[in-house]
């Protein structure tokens, strides 16, 4: 059940990459995102930002499958723990930014991404 749930966290970290795509590309999708500030797309800096977000997210879901467990943990069990808590500081980004859209939508995906990432970790594999 652990890998599973894992994999759910990991799919939820590839939507947030294809989001993250979307917007540097220049999709405008400026006010679901970084604080809601840029109507339409984002700028340049938001664009870098968002070109950051990539490779953490997918180090994150890579991280909570394999302290799942999966193919034999092939990181150590402490970047799940990197990767909980990235998602945790995350989340609470998401509830106090001042964009509602940001809020009612990254809101309870974060939330949820964190409650998949601390099952895994509290569980194991």
């Amino acid at each position: 059940m652990t890998v599973q749930i894992a994999h759910l966290y990991a799919l939820l970290c590839l939507g947030v990459v294809g989001f993250q795509f979307a917007l540097i590309a220049g999709a405008p999708l400026g006010p679901w995102t970084q604080g809601g500030r840029h109507e339409g797309a984002l700028p340049v800096s938001g664009r870098l930002l968002a070109a950051l977000s990539v490779p953490v997210l997918v180090f994150m879901g890579l991280a909570i499958v394999s302290a799942a467990g999966f193919a034999g943990g092939f990181w150590p069990r402490w970047t799940g723990w990197v990767a909980l808590a990235v998602s945790s500081a995350s989340c609470v980004l998401n509830w106090i930014t001042p964009s509602a859209r940001e809020r009612a939508v990254w809101g309870p995906v974060t939330l949820i991404m964190v409650a998949l990432a601390g099952y895994v970790m509290a569980v194991g594999p």
